[in-house]
């Protein structure tokens, strides 16, 4: 039996949508933000990266709900959105009042770090208009009802950009189930975005609400602490395969406090420097217990930005797509160890590529 059980694809006008903002991602390259004299600009943010994922490597039809302000940054944003082929048409466009009192657009500077020096982000993202997003403001209805989507994405980053958008996402989610949409939810807990209004208070006080409206939860080795307290000795930043037990036991204790979640999936990241990572995954179904992907010692990391939102692209393709939940898993981590040998958030992945790796195959040159 599939580990969920999402609408049939010729009911749908979208595979997937997401609920999230989309920044303006600055990169100064092999350089510093600090010393910087020129960046180049890719787009991203948590939630929308995985439609990205699922539209540009997998091949999925996908769309975003988000809010944009009207001027050039903006519609730079959307350039770019388009050029990922992620459908636009339900992005709220914000009147630009000439210096963004009323709303901006989100920026990100993030540089990639080397060896002993970490990679660092540096987020500029107060008052923007997705942030700004209210109940009653999309017609989630005429989406999930009229239009038809299989599946809906959201996560930690959008509830915690405001003191409204927990409650856009409950809704949203609440309008998903109605209709039988699958829905996901990553964790990504961001110290910053609750660091003025709670702390992990705040955070867990907002995710434990949206827990219950969960069917695939997703998070990496520090969310499901920060995030919901679930604390499991021996579970914490320094994990690797060796301790995928306590992930395990990471993940029953979720799966005990949240009974109707059906697929729990987590990365497992062992930094030994900012350019050599350890990397797997782990996830549990109702259906097929405890499977653990591929583990990959020693990864080379030229990015890593966006490899938890590739896992999860790849994650929710296999589950899409019917697979097993190993498979589903093998995809998500495969395909999340290949968007981190590219530069910006957003994947440049093939799916065959991903298939490949997922499969065992090495790096060999391809000709």
């Amino acid at each position: 039996m599939p580990a969920v059980m999402p609408k049939p694809p010729e009911a749908c006008a979208y595979d997937i949508v997401s609920l999230g903002e989309v920044m303006l991602r600055l990169d100064p390259g092999d350089g510093r933000i600090h010393t910087a004299r020129r960046f180049e600009v890719w787009e991203g943010g948590g939630e929308y990266n995985v439609a990205r994922g699922l539209r540009r490597c997998f091949g999925l039809r996908a769309g975003i709900v988000t809010a944009l302000v009207d001027n050039p940054v903006g519609r730079l944003v959307e350039d770019l959105m388009l050029q990922g082929g992620v459908d636009t048409s339900h992005v709220r466009w914000v009147p630009d009042d000439g210096i963004g009192r009323s709303a901006r657009n989100g920026l990100n500077f993030t540089e990639r770090g080397f060896g002993v020096r970490g990679a660092l982000g540096a987020s500029d993202r107060g008052n923007t208009a997705v942030s700004q997003l209210s109940v009653g403001e999309v017609d989630w209805d005429h989406l999930f009802g009229e239009l038809g989507v299989r599946w809906l994405h959201t996560g930690g980053i959008f509830v915690g950009l405001s003191a409204s958008t927990p409650a856009v996402a409950q809704e949203a989610m609440e309008a998903a189930r109605r209709h039988g949409t699958v829905v996901s939810y990553d964790l990504n807990y961001r110290p910053s975005l609750f660091r003025g209004v709670g702390g992990q208070d705040r955070a867990r006080e907002v995710n434990r609400r949206l827990a219950p409206l969960v069917d695939v939860m997703i998070g990496n080795e520090e969310d499901f602490t920060a995030c919901l307290g679930i604390e499991v000795p021996g579970v914490d930043e320094h994990l690797t395969a060796l301790e995928a037990t306590a992930f395990f036991r990471m993940i029953e204790t979720v799966t005990t406090t949240y009974p109707d979640l059906a697929v729990v999936a987590t990365t497992m990241r062992g930094v030994r420097t900012a350019t050599v990572n350890d990397w797997g995954a782990v996830a549990w179904s109702r259906s097929e217990g405890f499977v653990e992907a591929t583990h990959r010692p020693a990864l080379e990391i030229f990015d890593r930005v966006g490899g938890g939102d590739s896992f999860a692209s790849g994650l929710i393709y296999g589950l899409l797509e019917g697979e097993s939940l190993q498979l589903a898993v093998n995809y998500g981590a495969a395909h999340g160890a290949l968007a981190m040998t590219t530069p910006g958030d957003t994947s440049m992945a093939t799916r065959a590529e991903v298939q490949r790796l997922a499969a065992g195959a090495g790096a060999r040159v391809q000709r």
